[in-house]
């Protein structure tokens, strides 16, 4: 319908209004092509609206529903820091508990360790010393006692020999 429109728009004007037929037909085209024009011009600018405000609305929806994607994984984001932040906290506190338990039982165990070595030490010690003086006394003692053996020993041994030179045995 269009190129017949065209076609006859491409008639010269003059030529047209001296057929009388051809000057209606030319009318009537004219008057039908300027209505579809209108029409087609109409429905565009309709379609375009309605395209326009379609791409409004969905880009609206599409804002909006990025908008709110994003709050969700922002505080979904912001909730697993929070649980990891305070996860990595109550680790730390529990790590550095159980580390202050270990080193109070560790500092524990070495003060009883070092108290029993002590003591061990001292009564050692002591006993090598009580022993010591002990021997000591004791080989001072003897000495005495074997000064004494040997004086009577040889006073008697003396005695012994007088009497086996003078014949007076007992």
């Amino acid at each position: 319908m269009l190129g017949a429109a065209a076609f006859t728009l491409s008639l010269p004007a003059a030529h047209a209004e001296e057929q009388g037929p051809v000057n209606r037909a030319w009318n009537n085209t004219r008057q039908a092509t300027d209505t579809a024009w209108d029409k087609t011009k109409e429905g565009t600018n309709n379609a375009w609206d309605k395209t326009k405000n379609g791409t409004e609305k969905t880009w609206d929806k599409t804002k909006e529903g990025t908008n709110n994607a994003w709050d969700k994984t922002k505080n979904g984001s912001e909730k697993a820091w929070d649980k990891t932040k305070e996860g990595t906290n109550n680790a730390w506190d529990k790590t550095k508990n159980g580390s202050e338990k270990a080193w109070n039982k560790t500092k524990e165990g070495t003060n009883n360790a070092w108290d029993k070595t002590k003591n061990g030490s001292e009564k050692a010690w002591d006993k090598t010393k009580e022993g010591t003086s002990d021997a000591a006394k004791s080989t001072k003692n003897w000495g005495k006692r074997t000064g004494k053996t040997i004086g009577n020993w040889g006073d008697k041994a003396g005695k012994d020999i007088s009497n086996t030179f003078s014949g007076d045995s007992k």
